[in-house]
């Protein structure tokens, strides 16, 4: 998952650089007053978001694997530990009816 984040900051970060270049070059619109940092970082996003879609298809597959193996790993683990609890629910009532019948 990490791999698949960082290669996914470093397509944002090289549209970032290109998005940059081509405001200040004059080849793409200038925000209005303050706001072109903001310009440059929403449209910098907007143009890497598909690239992003396409180029890194093959590593979200692989990581999102990864992520349901671990999510069925914790279920299977929670599951085990639920029949444990309810098999020593079980045992501890069947010891408890045995005393209570050796009692009357």
């Amino acid at each position: 998952m990490l791999r698949y984040t960082l290669m996914r900051l470093g397509i944002f970060v090289g549209c970032l650089v290109v998005v940059w270049g081509l405001v200040y070059s004059g080849l793409a619109p200038r925000g209005l007053g303050d706001s072109n940092g903001m310009w440059i970082i929403l449209l910098a996003l907007v143009i890497s978001a598909p690239i992003s879609f396409v180029v890194l298809r093959k590593e979200r597959d692989r990581a999102s694997v990864r992520i349901v193996q671990k999510v069925d790993r914790v279920k299977a683990n929670l599951e085990a530990n639920r029949s444990q609890e309810d098999d020593a629910v079980d045992e501890a009532a069947r010891a408890q009816g045995q005393a209570s019948s050796q009692a009357s």
